[in-house]
């Protein structure tokens, strides 16, 4: 049974893996000339995902390349000193099992556990899907597929080819975010320096085994940018005007905008479809169901997605009119899980006044004061995400789902 996937970042890899395992002929198109490296962020992997991560056997390479950073400093706007963090506690006890890593180094590692047992066609891209599985790409010749999975995130062209161009309620949350490469000029050693105001925080990290920088924007906005999403040029001027005067290192940050290539910009919004299937074809991680980007966990959620979809895939034998519906049915509670974490994360991550900015540096302050396991109780208590993240299992498919 031969499956097409359509993008090679976190989920369709992940796919790829497991529809491969049991027993699916599996391609995966990227748009991108060759394996994406324009710098990335870091990205979370929660318990349920590197539970998975250590059935595909890469999980000591991801732990390899997790970035390190366990300290964290808050200025906030107008005051005086830093609030000083333990990173580490911190997420400690807001899940079980967690990794930071490099979204860069993480598409490798899944890329590298499936390029000798997957085809993958770079520079191409879905121009067609029709409801027989002929797909016509921009290069390559038409082919046929029995299923089609989009994995192409948020902009998916595969969810418009097939679901149309206003598929799904795309909800703003209020607020853009944007990543930037520069270089390590700070010296960041495990550290994560960040700077908060009304409405803006800025934060600036490293990780072992990189020579430069990244630089995270998150700032609240009226309304979502209208427009091309891939007009850097504007999405530059947005970020200098929101951050502007926040501070003098912020300032040098900005400086960058003008000397790098790796930066990369995005609303930060929810996107809700009432289903994420249609005929032969469906959808996975932000091309389905983003949370929305650097706020709601999507990276987990995107993995946890890909291995259900696969493992259903296989239970039913490749039927999709069996399969696509139990997907869509095991990941709805963690979907509406992940939307709600979002909401609370980017309300205080982006603090509205003074007091929600002094509130986030208290807070982080506290938590990584106390010994571990109040500390672990007060962070369940407290936030959406670590009790989400700790309650979301994952079925183990392996020993009835082989095709």
């Amino acid at each position: 049974m031969r499956i097409l996937v359509s993008g090679a970042g976190i989920a369709g890899p992940v796919l790829a893996h497991w529809l491969t395992r049991y027993g699916f002929e599996v391609t995966v198109v990227e748009r991108a000339e060759a394996l994406r490296r324009t710098g990335g962020h870091a990205v979370d992997l929660f318990r349920p995902a590197v539970d998975i991560a250590e059935r595909m056997g890469v999980l000591p390479r991801i732990e390899e390349r997790a970035t390190g950073t366990d300290r964290m400093s808050v200025f906030r706007e107008g005051a005086r000193r830093p609030v000083r963090a333990d990173l580490a506690k911190i997420f400690g006890g807001a899940s079980d099992r967690h990794v930071e890593v490099m979204r860069d180094d993480l598409t490798t590692i899944y890329y590298d556990a499936t390029r000798h047992d997957v085809e993958y066609l770079f520079g191409d891209s879905v121009t067609s899907v029709a409801p027989g599985g002929e797909v016509t790409f921009e290069h390559a010749a038409p082919r046929r597929f029995d299923l089609v999975v989009g994995a192409d995130g948020l902009h998916s062209t595969v969810r418009r080819l097939v679901f149309g161009a206003d598929a799904g309620r795309s909800s703003f949350l209020g607020a853009h975010f944007a990543v930037l490469g520069l270089p390590n000029v700070s010296g960041l050693d495990g550290e994560l320096l960040m700077h908060v105001g009304v409405g803006r925080t800025a934060g600036a990290y490293g990780a072992r085994h990189l020579d430069d920088a990244r630089v995270l924007f998150l700032f609240r906005s009226a309304r979502e940018l209208d427009g091309d999403h891939r007009d850097v040029p504007r999405q530059k001027e947005l970020v200098r005007g929101a951050f502007a005067g926040l501070h003098p290192q912020v300032d040098g940050w900005l400086e960058e905008l003008d000397r790098t290539q790796a930066f990369y910009f995005d609303s930060i919004s929810q996107l809700r479809m009432d289903s994420w299937s249609r005929g032969r074809v469906t959808l996975v991680g932000d091309a389905g169901y983003c949370p929305g980007p650097a706020v709601g966990g999507s990276t987990t959620l995107a993995v946890v997605g890909a291995y259900v979809l696969a493992g259903e895939l296989a239970r039913a034998g490749g039927d999709q009119e069996r399969a696509f519906p139990a997907y869509e049915r095991v990941m709805a509670e963690h979907v509406r899980g992940s939307r709600a974490v979002a909401s609370s994360a980017a309300r205080t991550l982006i603090p509205t006044s003074r007091l929600g900015g002094w509130g986030l540096a208290q807070g982080a302050r506290l938590v990584s004061a106390l010994p571990p396991g109040p500390g672990r109780a007060l962070l369940r208590l407290t936030t959406r995400s670590a009790r989400l993240y700790n309650a979301m299992a994952v079925e183990d498919y392996a020993p009835s789902a082989a095709h």
